[in-house]
């Protein structure tokens, strides 16, 4: 394809959030009469499902604390659910298993997922979520659970097979999704505007009249092109103003396989089990030699049967990358630098906390595989993501760790570069640091719940 080129709409990035925006977009250009995807294009300076979204655990899930959230990720469940077959989309549902420290904030998502029609069942006590827990798995054994939410909703998707779903989707209607091709910056509008006029990549520059920038971890060099600012002020829900706070910083995502039959973990009727989430306070021991790994604090854990992985696949809580933002190596064809495989220590931790919720994983650390799924996140001031408009034509999704599930997030952008004003997209824009107008916090380990 010969440079320079000129296309009305330039997505940059070929994962979840460019991937959804281009194709939603296509499908609103042509229904308002107004073009067709063959005036949209998409680029990745690798290829499609290269980066984050293509390592993502695949998880859906309506299970958060912040209404704003709760809302939005019921819109992306709807469209996961619109086409399940392209998305490779698995209904199963998801769990939520908690002690008593969460107890409160669990029953309060509860409650709203009922104001908004989210079908779910809670669970409270201990003994009642042992049998609740039991009724699902024979083997069941996790300590200190006081609340179970079971949302009937949500499960998981595969992740690179998803993408090519809807990259095809996108292709039918016309859009273009150029690879191997990377942005270096972008040219402006002389004058008072700031408007992006074109994009400067590694081939040659792209005439545009409208930028969306949908990149995960790679967020930080895109604004950081745009000339935005590196560190912001951000007036606390208390009213006290927090200057020269980063913009950006990363969380190390572990995440790793038990490499056993995927279908050798299901529930007692024999159906595919939700996916499961278990924070909880007990000590966790070594399922190899029975030492403490952790005790007295929170830890927890996520998991799911597999078959794109070909076992037990999941993760738990992430840790601060030390390296500050700005001098961070993001790996160009990965989501972060070599350290983005898995650790033994993790390895360990995670095994013996499976272990510690059913006993069919006892002695299994032999079996853990490491596999390419989590990565570095990049996550905001507040680990919650910002979708906004900036220098007047460059929509910047981003989405703060939050990415893989929100398919969702494309449809309502699309909507917004057509001009109808999302009230779901709202609590999400740049100016809620600034008004002190931030989300609600868990007490959950976990930064992004």
């Amino acid at each position: 394809m010969a440079f320079p080129l000129h296309s009305k709409y330039v997505v940059i990035g070929a994962g979840i959030h460019g991937l959804s925006t281009a194709y939603h977009l296509a499908l609103e250009l042509k229904a308002s009469g107004r073009g067709s995807g063959n005036d949209i294009i998409i680029l990745d300076k690798a290829g499609i499902a290269s980066g984050a979204s293509g390592i993502a655990c695949g998880v859906v899930r309506n299970n958060y604390y912040q209404p704003a959230m709760r809302e939005l990720m019921a819109h992306s469940v709807d469209v996961w659910e619109s086409d399940q077959e392209s998305y490779s989309y698995h209904p199963v549902g998801y769990m939520q298993i908690s002690c008593e420290s969460m107890h409160e904030d669990v029953a309060s998502i509860y409650k709203q997922q009922q104001a908004i029609d989210y079908e779910s069942t809670f669970i409270e006590g201990e003994d009642d979520c042992d049998r609740y827990m039991k009724d699902l798995f024979a083997d069941w054994q996790a300590k200190n659970i006081t609340s179970v939410l079971h949302e009937k909703r949500g499960g998981y998707a595969n992740n690179t097979k998803s993408m090519y779903g809807l990259a095809g989707k996108a292709e039918a209607e016309g859009v273009r999704i150029i690879t191997g091709v990377e942005v270096q910056g972008f040219k402006r509008a002389n004058g008072a505007s700031s408007a992006v006029t074109a994009v400067k990549t590694n081939k040659g520059e792209i005439d545009c009249d409208y930028v969306v920038a949908g990149v995960g971890p790679w967020v930080r060099d895109i604004w950081n092109m745009l000339e935005l600012p590196k560190q912001i002020s951000v007036k606390g829900n208390d009213g006290k103003v927090h200057d020269n706070v980063d913009m950006w910083l990363y969380w190390q995502l572990e995440e790793g396989v038990l490499n056993v039959d995927p279908g050798s973990f299901l529930t007692n009727d024999g159906n595919q089990p939700p996916v499961m989430h278990v924070d909880t306070d007990a000590p966790l021991l070594s399922t190899v030699d029975g030492s403490v790994i952790e005790e007295g604090k929170i830890w927890g854990l996520y998991y799911k049967p597999d078959f794109h992985f070909g076992g037990v696949q999941g993760g738990a809580m992430p840790y601060r990358v030390d390296t500050p933002a700005d001098e961070l190596q993001l790996d160009p064809y990965g989501p972060a630098s070599p350290e983005w495989i898995s650790s033994p220590e993790f390895a360990h931790m995670w095994v013996s906390a499976l272990a510690h919720c059913h006993k069919r994983f006892e002695g299994a650390m032999d079996k853990y595989h490491k596999e390419p799924s989590g990565g570095v996140g990049c996550f905001t001031p507040d680990s919650f993501p910002v979708f906004d408009t900036f220098c007047e034509n460059v929509y910047i999704i981003a989405d703060s760790n939050h990415g893989y599930k929100m398919l969702g997030v494309g449809k309502l952008v699309a909507e917004h570069i057509m001009g109808e004003t999302s009230e779901l997209l709202k609590p999400f824009r740049f100016a809620r640091y600034a008004e002190g107008d931030l989300h609600p916090t868990s007490n959950s380990p976990f930064p992004w719940s």
